[in-house]
């Protein structure tokens, strides 16, 4: 049973890395802009933090253009 366990963690790690790597990409994104939709950065980063993946796809998909 314990090896089974092992195999799953071993095959999530990557899917783990890409998920942060991503987050940090977009937090990073976030601080940097000076403009995002609704103007709220508190918001968006609550999305990106707790709506992992999700969060920082809609986060990429909706945050308007850089002016």
């Amino acid at each position: 049973m314990p090896t089974e366990l092992n195999h799953f963690i071993v095959m999530l790690w990557p899917v783990i890395v890409i998920q942060f790597l991503l987050q940090a990409y977009c937090l990073v994104d976030l601080i940097r802009r000076s403009y995002v939709r609704t103007n709220n950065k508190l918001l968006w980063g609550i999305v990106i933090v707790l709506g992992g993946f999700l969060g920082s796809v809609v986060y990429l998909l909706l945050r308007g253009h850089e002016e």
